[in-house]
């Protein structure tokens, strides 16, 4: 496919472009739009023509490549832009909800993010669309155009956008007292490596990563999934295996004598970041604002 006209990308083509990557197929994409599915096909293929690359590959539902997302990501931008400019002109639209996508880890939004947003001003006006996910894996939604911000484990900004730093969420090795005499005598290290361990989901590596510190392989065959995170915690203090717990959650856990910490002069710290859109969205630019305050708090 080679490049036949100039380089704007016209913005109903990109609007089409985006709803039938919403929206799933190129039918339903012209039924949001109120068009003929000929019209919706037509308009990608002459995006398509116009950048000189494939823009999505046509399964089902429909997905963008790697230059759609690019695409997919402008898209999202624009909307955003026009919305807050509308809202500033209080032209029609200004009373509409503003919605903001933000992608975050299950144990930030267990312990300290959505107080987070409690703070941002005019919340009444904001809809908050939370993605949970890894923080290993938060800045593929932001690279993929599906958020507008993310709270991500990579330093690395994503083409488009800023990263402030948010700090460092602690994790303890933690297992509830019975646990602990019935699974971890002798040599912890060796213990733990044979020992039931509970995982959040099958990329979770934390705990692997914990007993290679120590000179071991990994953590044993025995492994829990338990994909929430208070589920976590609650497997790991009714004995089901040992688990790094996020400190603000083991605390209190800790206190009351339902966990006890395995290694508490070994903790694991894994840094946080917060990488959003650069657009001067005053909606964007508040939510970020309260989110690095809060985590200020919060995280070492």
């Amino acid at each position: 496919m080679t490049t036949t006209q100039g380089a704007e990308l016209p913005l109903d083509q990109v609007r089409t472009l985006l709803a039938v990557v919403d929206e799933g197929t190129f039918d339903a994409a012209a039924a949001a739009l109120h068009v003929t599915p000929s019209a919706v096909s037509q308009r990608v293929k002459a995006l398509e023509q116009r950048t000189g690359r494939v823009l999505l590959v046509r399964t089902k539902p429909v997905r963008p490549t790697e230059s759609g997302e690019v695409v997919v990501r402008f898209a999202r931008q624009l909307a955003r832009l026009e919305r807050d400019a509308l809202a500033a002109l209080g032209l029609p639209g200004e009373g509409e909800v503003t919605r903001v996508s933000v992608a975050v880890n299950a144990d930030s939004l267990a312990t300290w993010f959505l107080g987070a947003l409690r703070r941002v001003p005019g919340q009444e006006r904001l809809c908050f669309e939370l993605r949970r996910e890894d923080e290993t894996r938060t800045a593929e939604l932001l690279r993929e155009g599906l958020v507008m911000a993310a709270v991500t484990s990579s330093p690395e900004a994503v083409a488009g956008c800023s990263v402030r730093t948010l700090g460092r969420m602690r994790y303890l090795a933690a297992a509830a007292p019975d646990f602990v005499e019935r699974r971890l005598d002798g040599s912890l290290p060796d213990a733990l490596a044979h020992a039931p361990v509970v995982t959040f989901d099958r990329s979770d590596d934390i705990q692997d990563g914990f007993l290679r510190e120590l000179g071991r392989a990994g953590a044993g065959r025995t492994r829990h999934t338990v994909p929430t995170s208070e589920g976590f915690v609650e497997a790991v203090a009714l004995g089901l295996g040992w688990g790094m717990v996020p400190e603000a959650q083991a605390g209190p856990l800790l206190r009351s004598g339902r966990l006890v910490a395995l290694a508490p002069d070994r903790p694991v710290d894994v840094p946080l970041y917060w990488q959003q859109w650069k657009l001067d969205s005053p909606a964007l630019a508040a939510v970020a604002d309260v989110v690095t305050a809060a985590a200020s708090e919060a995280l070492r």
